[in-house]
């Protein structure tokens, strides 16, 4: 995750106003934690927050600022507003055409 540009998924999150009476859980954690399951296979709500809970200790390391549980994951899951990831995910676009480039011209 280290790799991923969080800036400019702050500059998303703030475009959008994200995190606006956001309590508990931030986009950028809950981004984090979709991102996880994304990439472990992992299947429910529940699967998602055994496995987190399983690593608890390394949660701060890998860039979450609060533990998440299963009903704050699904609460921030019902309402997002998906152009923060659409605006995100064309950041992202952008940055690999710009490495690609730079790698084949090496």
């Amino acid at each position: 995750m280290d790799h991923l540009p969080s800036y400019e998924f702050q500059k998303c999150v703030n475009r959008y106003s994200g995190d606006y009476r956001s309590r508990s859980l931030s986009c950028r954690d809950q981004f984090l934690a979709m991102a996880f399951a994304q990439l472990t296979y992992r299947e429910s709500l529940r699967d998602i927050e055994t496995c987190l809970r399983s690593i608890s200790g390394k949660l701060y390391h890998m860039g979450f600022r609060s533990t998440i549980a299963r009903s704050t994951l699904a609460d921030a899951n019902e309402s997002p507003d998906w152009r923060i990831y659409a605006d995100f995910a064309q950041t992202l676009i952008a940055l690999l055409v710009f490495l690609s480039i730079r790698l084949t011209a090496i």
